[in-house]
């Protein structure tokens, strides 16, 4: 039985990941912690009560709540989600996101040393969850990235992820923390907060509004797929090796253009298929005898957008037996089904005031403030 602190586990793929290890391992004793702030969804969490699943509000830059979780609850694991991770929100105000991203990783870190380390020894592991951002652009042809890709962020957010990881293997060196860190590529699924790229244009046009596409839409992203990503978390704390670095991808690139007029082509397919869809969503394309694709509007680019990410996961394929499930359009296709089945959840987060005037402040131009 293990007993893991599950930082951030209100957020997109903490809740994802908490709903998966709680069907995967029922035995196992789960703590959230979340500070919920603007993308932290307490509803999101599973119901498991109160043997199985403890939620705490709180920040992880609080070291002496965290040590005190640690000690009280007898904690093992630690799987560190918990960061402002939206890099238009990095660019507005890179300060918070340091603070939260680097000194809430470096408080985690000083809490687990103190309390696995020195009060110790405990076996245990903290698993550091980053992103394939931190290895910065790759042009059309470069190959993809490996964990040996030298670190080069051109976000903010991005750099303050790459600072965390280094902070966690400095740990793992220094201390000997047991660490592992996983890199990602850009997830999608369930339970996704609707300002990034895929929940943010199923709501547009469910709401009737804009789709506002970046340049040209030619930035080329690797998709995940939220479940096969807890999948590869999983693999990396059940045999993941002290001090190693893991890319969890799934070699699926597509760029965003593409990926938007697939989700178009899914939104209109189904209406087709379900006729009560349009008087849910009146004001959605479809529902007014138009198609989605109809919506793109391209838009000024941001600054320092990458061009294309793309992971090898050769290391954790090879060494742990690691394969993803997920196919990218029945995953759209999901994707879509649960947010047409759960608009209660988003149409909450859409009345958040702080939400709205985000939205407002940040696409104004285009015009597609849900």
């Amino acid at each position: 039985m293990a007993r893991l602190l599950v930082t951030g586990g209100a957020g997109f793929i903490g809740a994802n990941f908490v709903h998966y290890w709680s069907r995967r391992h029922p035995d196992d004793r789960l703590v959230v912690l979340d500070a919920l702030t603007y993308a932290g969804v307490r509803e999101s969490l599973p119901e498991l009560g109160d043997e199985r699943l403890r939620f705490v509000a709180g920040d992880v830059r609080d070291q002496a709540g965290v040590e005190g979780l640690l000690r009280a609850e007898r904690l093992d694991t630690v799987v560190h989600f918990a960061a402002e991770s939206h890099v238009d929100r990095s660019i507005a105000g890179p300060r918070h996101v340091v603070d939260v991203n680097v000194l809430g990783t470096l408080s985690l870190l000083e809490a687990a040393r103190r309390v696995w380390i020195e009060d110790g020894p405990v076996a245990h592991r903290f698993h550091h969850v980053s992103t394939d951002e931190v290895y910065g652009s790759l042009g059309p042809e470069d190959p993809p990235f490996t964990e040996a890709t030298p670190y080069a962020p051109n976000s903010p957010y991005a750099a303050s992820k790459a600072a965390a990881d280094h902070l966690v293997r400095a740990y793992h060196e220094t201390y000997g923390l047991a660490v592992t860190i996983s890199n990602c590529s850009n997830n999608y699924g369930p339970y996704h907060f609707p300002e990034k790229l895929i929940p943010l244009f199923i709501v547009n046009l469910l709401e009737g509004r804009d789709l506002p596409l970046y340049g040209e839409g030619v930035n080329v992203r690797d998709w995940l797929h939220v479940e096969d990503h807890c999948r590869g978390i999983e693999r990396v704390l059940a045999a993941g090796r002290s001090g190693r670095v893991y890319n969890i991808g799934t070699r699926n690139e597509r760029s965003n253009l593409e990926v938007v007029e697939q989700l178009c082509l899914a939104v209109d397919a189904a209406f087709e298929r379900d006729g009560g869809l349009a008087s849910r969503f009146p004001e959605a394309p479809p529902a007014r005898g138009e198609r989605c694709g109809a919506r793109i509007r391209f838009v000024r680019d941001r600054p320092g957008h990458d061009l294309r990410y793309a992971i090898d996961p050769t290391r954790l394929e090879t060494e742990l037996g690691f394969a993803p499930r997920v196919e990218f359009a029945a995953g759209l296709e999901d994707t879509l089904r649960w947010y047409l089945d759960h608009e209660d959840w988003w149409r909450r987060i859409l009345e958040r005031g702080s939400y709205r005037e985000w939205i407002r402040r940040h696409y104004g131009e285009a015009g597609d403030a849900p």
